[in-house]
């Protein structure tokens, strides 16, 4: 149950080289549902160590290291040029395994689905990715069932979405599923997050 005294704990994990709107863009999208009322709390939880240099150069220092990190109920795995280099370090999979399996939703962006498949939780699953990674992604999570043409999919308590600014799209889903569908529209509204690129889709 999420209600004022127990608000959902909304764990980001970040890494080197991670890409900046993967994790931002959630970030974002829960924070200001908090903003405007709704119960939960956001942080981001670092491998290896909190301060870290992203995929275009931002600089951050995350909340917390796996050393610290509080129980999430959520937990986001975004993507980005790091994850050719983290999916190869065991200590970290099996690390997030565990905090992945400590929570009741499992949730990735773009080419964090390869992680989400290295500990198993994209097993027998229908999932998305970024569609410029499709090929990579699925040699990573080869026992799950992958699709390009859903901004994000749901199975069950696992999460996905495509590419960078999907993870927005997903995370509005999160916050009407869990805290109602006019809190999702206002937390859209407040962000004004209606998107109308200038050039259409080019697949």
């Amino acid at each position: 149950m999420v209600d004022a005294n127990n608000p959902l704990q909304v764990g980001i994990v970040v890494f080197p080289e991670i890409e900046e709107l993967d994790f931002v863009g959630p970030w974002e999208v829960f924070t200001m549902a908090a903003k405007i009322g709704a119960p939960v709390n956001t942080f981001t939880v670092a491998w290896p160590e909190k301060a870290l240099r992203c995929a275009k150069g931002l600089r951050i220092e995350a909340d917390h290291d796996f050393s610290d990190a509080p129980h999430a109920d959520l937990v986001i795995v975004p993507g980005g040029a790091g994850t050719r280099t983290i999916i190869m370090d065991d200590a970290f999979i099996d690390t997030l395994r565990d905090y992945l399996a400590a929570a009741k939703w499992q949730a990735s962006v773009c080419t964090g689905a390869a992680l989400l498949g290295q500990t198993g939780f994209l097993d027998g699953k229908r999932a998305t990715t970024n569609h410029a990674a499709i090929d990579w992604v699925r040699s990573m999570a080869r026992k799950a069932y992958f699709t390009t043409e859903e901004r994000y999919v749901r199975h069950g308590s696992v999460v996905t979405s495509g590419g960078v600014s999907a993870g927005i799209d997903m995370s509005l889903w999160f916050v009407g599923h869990l805290f109602g569908h006019d809190t999702a529209r206002e937390t859209q509204r407040v962000m004004e997050y209606y998107p109308e690129p200038p050039y259409g889709p080019t697949r």
